[in-house]
């Protein structure tokens, strides 16, 4: 999961199929930013974003 962020806007990761299923928080979020984890349905749209954090998450196609 490529992981990208900028100063007060939400997070924003990059999942391949291989990574699939996606989920929140990631393994790189820190323990004092955890929330329960959420596994996010990138099947029938490739965009979604969690519900507790707003982390958008956006499914795409390998080596983009």
């Amino acid at each position: 999961m490529n992981q990208q962020s900028k100063p007060d806007a939400p997070q924003s990761i990059t999942v391949t199929r291989a990574e699939l299923p996606a989920y929140c928080p990631t393994e790189s979020m820190g323990l004092w930013n955890s929330h329960p984890r959420v596994y996010i349905p990138l099947d029938e749209s490739p965009q979604a974003s969690c519900p507790y954090c707003g982390t958008r998450f956006e499914l795409v196609e390998e080596g983009q």
